[in-house]
């Protein structure tokens, strides 16, 4: 057994190598934690480093039997930035207090990062015995910047390096208490990006005289007040259907959750008991429109010739780019949409992985082993994550961990880029357990 407190020290010094993605180029400093990492293991690792102090870091355990397929584990070092206030304690100290570990990154996924190092450490140092496949330990940068200088930089340059057929990595949520027992909810598709920028242009004068003026941030405010306002699509898609199946819930609000005319309603009916679940449900269910940022003008007496935005726009599988313009142009109208221009910025199509298979069972297996239930719910995630890259390569890819019963789903989404992140010692203790026993099992199955 992996002791606890082992785990739980190495999460603490990730936390506190601040290795914060502001989605800058020279911002994340994945590089301090690839020196931890391979402090940790006892050995380096190679390593990829598209540009300077944005590393990814590799390690590989060959296996025992030729063609044997092989398990990718692939956590990420980056972590969004945190502003102190609204915090109990500073985010970046990694202080272990009541049993917790608190620091941006506990659950957003340095407690995941730190089990599968964990679990690999074994196997890499011959405590364990190998896999019949290769095991990969893939850690990446820039995973909260859409992966460029990280995931996508390995599969696209150095898929040698990270091939395989199978992967485990985020988003881990707690189980759920389905006709009284424990269902863990594994991921296994994500929304895909689409985000959009929009540009307006004007003719530039002086602010106490606009008359005869043409104010490029008018049309662009009311552009974002429209997107960021106006109903979006339902798509209730394979995975939904079978996430909300899974859980047993009361006849009245699954047939509501599965309706496409009367999802809206539960939404709002969830929200009164638990905001961040219905916000989760909601984007499990709707392509989403989030205007996010906007600048315009040069000075407060100057009428602004030029205004530019940036949408966050996510679609379900089921919806493509075209889907998306139409939401546009459909909501702006045709005087808004002959004014601004529209560009696509990041898209990346809708993935998922079908369940079954032997890191499927393996995780069936796992999960009853700890929990005394095989019960398994596949899960999507509005987010998007470093498995889409290795999807596109045929990888079959899964995001699964386990937490204790203190915390629940929507207590765990809170934090995800929330204030006051943390994660149980108890929790990363029983993600490494997980983990170990999946790997392990893994490698019975494809043996």
């Amino acid at each position: 057994m992996i002791p606890p407190d082992e785990v739980v020290e190495l999460l603490v010094e990730l936390i506190r190598n601040e290795c914060v993605n502001d989605g800058t180029p020279d911002s994340g400093h994945e590089h301090r934690s690839v020196t931890t990492l391979a402090a940790y293991l006892g050995r380096d690792g190679t390593i990829v480093e598209p540009h300077p102090g944005r590393q990814s870091v590799v390690y590989r355990v060959a296996g025992t039997v030729p063609g044997a397929p092989s398990l990718i584990l692939l956590p990420h070092l980056d972590v969004v930035p945190a502003k102190p206030d609204g915090w109990t304690h500073p985010p970046f100290d990694g202080i272990r207090e009541a049993g917790y570990v608190w620091g941006r990154g506990a659950v957003d996924m340095l407690n995941v990062t730190s089990a599968m190092a964990a679990v690999f450490k074994r196997h890499l140092n011959g405590d364990v015995a190998p896999l019949p496949g290769d095991l990969v330990f893939g850690a990446t940068a820039d995973e909260e910047a859409g992966g460029r200088l990280g995931a996508e930089t390995l599969v696209s340059d150095h898929w040698d390096l990270v091939a395989g057929e199978y992967l485990l990595t985020e988003v881990a949520g707690p189980s759920f208490r389905a006709g009284g027992e424990h269902v863990l909810p594994v991921t296994v598709a994500e929304k895909g990006p689409s985000w959009r920028r929009l540009t307006s242009r004007g003719l530039p004068g002086h602010g106490s005289q606009p008359y005869g003026r043409k104010n490029a941030l008018v049309p662009m405010a009311t552009a974002m007040a429209r997107l960021g306002t106006t109903p979006t699509p339902v798509e209730i898609t394979e995975e939904w259907s079978a996430f909300v199946t899974g859980l047993a819930l009361e006849r009245d609000l699954e047939e509501r959750l599965l309706d496409p005319d009367r999802i809206d309603d539960a939404i709002d009916e969830l929200a009164g008991d638990d905001m961040a679940f219905a916000r989760w449900v909601h984007a499990c269910t709707h392509l989403t429109v989030t205007p996010t940022v906007l600048h315009s003008g040069i000075k407060s007496n100057v009428v602004p010739d030029l205004a530019a935005a940036d949408v966050d726009v996510r679609k379900l599988p089921g919806q493509d780019e075209e889907d998306v313009d139409d939401h546009f142009r459909k909501v702006m109208g045709p005087g808004l949409s002959d004014e601004i221009e529209i560009e696509r910025i990041q898209t990346f199509p809708a993935n998922g992985s079908p369940t079954g298979g032997p890191l499927w069972e393996a995780i069936v297996d796992s999960a009853d082993a700890l929990t005394g239930s095989p019960a398994l719910v596949p899960a999507i995630t509005p987010v998007a994550t470093d498995a889409r890259f290795f999807r596109a390569r045929g990888v079959v890819a899964y995001g699964v961990g386990l937490f204790d019963d203190d915390v629940t789903f929507g207590d765990m989404l809170s934090m995800f880029h929330g204030d006051d992140e943390r994660v149980s010692e108890r929790s990363v203790d029983l993600t490494t357990q997980m983990l170990e026993r999946v790997v392990a099992r893994f490698g019975e199955l494809t043996g």
